[in-house]
């Protein structure tokens, strides 16, 4: 069976290759320098030691070596979406029929339910989130898959860049397959039925969870069109029934406790703290009794990080593309997770590959 898949030909992987190097290198050779000038010689010469991400910046961002990490790591974002570019401009006609043919075949397993007229929320309607060229709503042709095959060649290549990842290729499953897991270790009697995946993406995850638990009713919802085009005709390839929803995960429009285990994946960070706190609500307003409601996300709170690493991150809000790193670890998850009702909740962190994800949610009783 015809599957989509992102298609690099030998020479693009090659150039993303060493776009991943590259940005291997600038986020931990660079990084760790600029950490050792901070404490050799910049600390040392400060009238007092930062105390706040606000007076370490001061002290650090002036610097040449930050600032020619500042220039890489910007340039480095360029260079990904080029050489990932590349690939999509040149496969993007023949993908875009092969989603036509296995969506519209006769016995197709799922659905694509559209919404005419429907306004994504900020900022992904006023965001290029990632800084990828012309963001999640691209559409160019009708039936456009552009955005979605960009953004599905670039997840791994930069979660690998950032020792984040398992060294995954485009199109794995290993993230949903992994949170399957953690579900289980957290609700180990719960046999889910109906599974919602908020912020699906381009769908390979929400897949993922379908092989878990192939006898539940998979949904994945995402505000972007293009993703959810794609991720449709990549279960048709598969030959999996999953249903997707073009929609806001705020407001999905799904009745009251339909589903028993809703997850997202890397959502939250993308988003205002209104419309985290409009998530969390809406999440358990939409699972039933004994179900679980499973949040990941990125761990890069402040606790967690030296001022140097706040620091970096911080320069990636205001200059790279993810308006809401800072914000969201700043939120008081366990309070706000109080504040919408959760019981049994949790909010602390798991393993996967090398690093740790920041994992939230709970059971209804």
């Amino acid at each position: 069976m015809e599957k989509i898949a992102f298609r690099p030909s030998r020479d693009e992987a090659a150039r993303q290759a060493f776009v991943g190097a590259l940005k291997g290198f600038v986020n931990f050779a660079v990084e760790g320098r600029l950490q050792a000038v901070y404490d050799e010689q910049l600390v040392p010469a400060a009238k007092a030691v930062p105390q706040t991400r606000a007076e370490a910046a001061a002290l650090l961002e002036p610097h040449p070596l930050a600032r020619f990490w500042a220039s890489m790591t910007y340039h480095s974002q360029n260079l990904l979406w080029q050489t990932i570019d590349a690939t999509t401009a040149r496969t993007r006609d023949a993908q875009m029929a092969l989603a036509e043919r296995l969506t519209n075949r006769p016995g197709k397993r799922g659905t694509l339910h559209l919404q005419p007229g429907f306004e994504p929320p900020a900022p992904v309607r006023t965001t290029e989130i990632h800084r990828q060229p012309g963001g999640y709503l691209r559409e160019t042709v009708p039936g456009d898959l552009s955005a979605a095959l960009s953004y599905m060649g670039s997840v791994d290549l930069y979660r690998n860049a950032k020792g984040m990842g398992t060294g995954a290729k485009p199109g794995a499953d290993d993230m949903g397959r992994w949170l399957a897991g953690v579900a289980r270790r957290r609700a180990p009697d719960l046999q889910p039925q109906a599974i919602l995946d908020m912020g699906c993406g381009t769908g390979e995850q929400t897949l993922g969870y379908k092989r878990e638990w192939p006898d539940a009713r998979v949904v994945g919802i995402d505000c972007a069109r293009p993703f959810v085009r794609l991720a449709h005709a990549l279960a048709e390839g598969e030959g999996l029934a999953l249903d997707f929803h073009e929609g806001d995960a705020a407001a999905t429009g799904f009745a009251d406790e339909s589903f028993d285990l809703i997850v997202s994946i890397i959502l939250c960070h993308e988003t205002s703290a209104a419309q985290v706190r409009a998530i969390l609500r809406e999440s358990w307003r939409l699972i039933r009794s004994g179900g679980l409601v499973l949040h990941m996300d990125v761990p890069y709170h402040p606790h967690r990080m030296p001022l140097v690493k706040q620091v970096t991150n911080h320069w990636q809000v205001r200059h790279n593309g993810e308006p809401f790193w800072t914000g969201f670890v700043e939120m008081d998850m366990a309070g706000e997770l109080q504040a919408a009702g959760y019981q049994a909740a949790f909010a602390d962190y798991e393993p996967f590959g090398a690093a740790p994800y920041f994992v939230f949610g709970g059971r209804k009783p």
